[in-house]
């Protein structure tokens, strides 16, 4: 009852109190609520519906899609390789060798590198059937515009007698090739080790050092850092792993990639990992390098040298390097070296960049100290080398130990 008084009431809501006559209209709540759902149901399905549709579309279209974009893109890829080639045949035409040159099976495998196989190989010179022996740095596949740019980089650095030459190129046509010369002794740090032995000669060369022969080979060094520093220039990574010797022990200092980089990037750009025992201060301290960074690292070489390829810091881990170099340390003075030779060392070792010599300076250094210099005592380091202790104490990584060039 008391529901039914409710409905009435709201029911005459619509009415005045003075009307006489008034016309209720009751409304079932089925008659709105139902066609309401009914048509939203409709909506709902009719926008599923639609959406598995477009759906559909859309996966036929990406089914049929990548074909095309890939055949597009090894157009283009095949495309943008072949223009560069052309174009490098122009501007290295005077570096191009034939291929015929590179004498048909007398390519060994040395090494992998990061661009393909590193190879030795025999070219034919002229047309006298003499042949030298070169390696070759290939190229197979990607990075083709880089490869090339290295090339033209060692081509328009030109020639200095202590850094690795390049004799020539094959860019005509896949696998590229950069063609350098043959340095007959390999590794400088290889050769050191090989001096702790007990070998006298091998092959007819001697494997012995002498304290004049470091000044020598330092003297060489130096040269080369002068000549990039005239080209405003720095190398980045001194070390005897990067210098090569010839049968005249002519040094020769290689592992130019890093001064590419810079040249190409800005020095500021260069995120090239170089093993800490060999940089300077602020190279630790991440400032970019520079030649006078160069100088620190040559005193670094000057010790490998007098100790026959000992690690630097031998004492000290190389997470622990800086802070030792903080505290104003510097290594000491190895039993093996002379006091002429120290004193270049620690004017290397100075904290202050501009504190150190020139490679000009250096030089007039080293010429002046030669002359006093032993010539005729060997040096003699009883311990053979554990190339795995080596790495862990020098900072280094072991495959980096057993190689036989690092070319550009």
């Amino acid at each position: 009852m008391a529901e039914d008084v409710k409905r009435f009431t709201r029911m005459l809501l619509e009415c005045n109190n003075n009307d006489k006559l008034c016309v209720v209209r009751e409304y079932q709540t089925e008659v709105i609520v139902v066609p309401v759902l009914l048509v939203g149901l409709f909506v709902i399905v009719l926008t599923v519906i639609l959406w598995l549709h477009c759906r559909g579309l859309r996966a036929k279209q990406e089914q049929s899609a990548p074909s095309g974009t890939q055949d597009n893109m090894k157009w283009n890829s095949e495309t943008s390789v072949e223009s560069l080639l052309n174009s490098a045949s122009l501007t290295l035409k005077e570096l191009e060798i034939p291929r015929e040159k590179l004498l048909p099976g007398t390519l060994q495998l040395i090494k992998h590198g990061a661009y393909g196989g590193v190879y030795r190989a025999e070219l034919e010179i002229g047309n006298s059937g003499k042949t030298t022996t070169v390696v070759l740095k290939a190229l197979q596949g990607e990075k083709v515009k880089d490869f090339l740019g290295r090339i033209r980089f060692h081509q328009n650095l030109g020639h200095h007698e202590n850094l690795v030459e390049l004799v020539g190129c094959c860019v005509d046509q896949l696998p590229l090739y950069m063609v350098m010369e043959d340095v007959s002794l390999g590794d400088l740090l290889t050769f050191l080790w090989t001096c702790r032995k007990d070998v006298m000669a091998m092959d007819g060369v001697p494997y012995d050092l002498t304290e004049r022969q470091v000044y020598e080979v330092g003297q060489q060094v130096a040269s080369a850092l002068a000549y990039l520093e005239e080209k405003n220039l720095f190398h980045g990574d001194v070390a005897a792993r990067n210098v090569l010797l010839h049968h005249n022990f002519t040094a020769k200092l290689c592992g130019l990639g890093l001064v590419y980089e810079s040249h190409t990037r800005g020095a500021s750009s260069v995120t090239r990992k170089v093993p800490v025992k060999w940089q300077a201060p602020e190279r630790l301290l991440s400032k970019p390098p520079t030649i006078e960074a160069d100088i620190w690292s040559f005193g670094i070489l000057l010790y490998e040298m007098i100790t026959l390829g000992a690690p630097p810091y031998p004492e000290v881990p190389p997470s622990d390097i800086l802070s030792y170099l903080q505290k104003q340390n510097i290594m000491k003075q190895p039993s093996s070296c002379q006091e002429a030779m120290y004193c270049i060392m620690k004017s290397c070792w100075q904290w202050s960049a501009a504190h150190r010599p020139s490679p000009a300076q250096l030089l007039c250094s080293l010429e002046t100290a030669v002359k006093a210099s032993n010539g005729h005592t060997v040096l003699q380091v009883p311990e053979p080398v554990v190339p795995e202790l080596y790495a862990d104490i020098a900072g280094v990584e072991v495959h980096s130990l057993v190689r036989e060039y690092t070319i550009l």
